[in-house]
């Protein structure tokens, strides 16, 4: 039955793990330790007994595995933390591809259950609401007091445009991180977005262009956050708190 409901959502289950998606999946239980206990059996095994399958999405468009992946499909993702700041290769977008069900089960499955769990961070003096869970707060104040050694970065910080905001990625059905209070835009002023210039989603061609100093994103890396300039759908504004994906440059901190 588990298998026929899989097929139908669009999931194909792993008959078993590679040894590089096996570590994958430890990385993502040692960076969420007060929800996921362990890998077992292809399936992620919650603190609290259930277990999510380690799935696959059986689309065969990159939209589509976008609107829709499996939980392997999300932890393929090889995020490069604290490398140099390169111009993405064609539907390179390491950590883009996310699984809500892992997202809703942690962060809160409706605006309210997300709410129940956002606190005031001060961002150089204005006010964001970020979420407490998995230390995501605490990781961003921590950014924050990093940051404020470099006065030369703040026009790049400051204002953000925004953090908390109940809704789905625009032209989708995907749900956005900041529904999660997960994530934080900067100063749109200083940003370069895909779609300002007109693109469609998986079209070639679309230009890479930064203006962020390679050291601001490099300090949020180390605290666990990801950014949207590492994504071939350029986002550079964006960062979100993915500390599955920046483990191996957060120990170099």
């Amino acid at each position: 039955m588990l298998g026929a409901g899989l097929t139908a959502l669009g999931w194909t289950s792993a008959a078993a793990l590679t040894p590089t998606e096996s570590a994958a999946a430890q990385r993502l239980v040692a960076a969420y330790p007060a929800f996921l206990r362990g890998v077992e059996g292809g399936a992620l095994v919650w603190r609290e007994g259930t277990r999510t399958p380690l799935t696959r999405s059986a689309a065969q468009t990159y939209a589509a595995r976008l609107n829709a992946p499996g939980l392997l499909d999300q932890l393929d993702a090889a995020y490069p933390a604290c490398a140099p700041l390169t111009a993405p290769a064609y539907l390179s977008d390491p950590g883009r591809a996310r699984f809500e069900p892992l997202f809703r089960k942690m962060y809160g499955a409706s605006e309210a259950a997300v709410r129940a769990g956002l606190v005031t961070v001060n961002w150089f003096g204005q006010p964001l609401q970020v979420t407490r869970v998995n230390g995501a707060a605490d990781s961003l104040r921590a950014v924050a007091q990093d940051l404020a050694a470099h006065p030369e970065w703040r026009p790049f910080l400051t204002p953000s445009a925004g953090t908390f905001l109940w809704r789905a990625v625009a032209g989708t059905p995907r749900r956005s991180v900041h529904s999660f209070g997960a994530a934080i835009d900067l100063n749109t002023a200083r940003a370069a977005y895909w779609q300002w210039s007109g693109f469609r989603e998986g079209q070639r061609g679309i230009p890479w262009r930064n203006q962020f100093p390679a050291g601001l994103v490099h300090t949020f890396e180390r605290r666990g956050w990801i950014w949207g300039g590492r994504w071939y759908h350029l986002d550079t504004m964006h960062f979100e708190y993915r500390p599955e994906l920046t483990g191996a440059c957060a120990t170099g901190r």
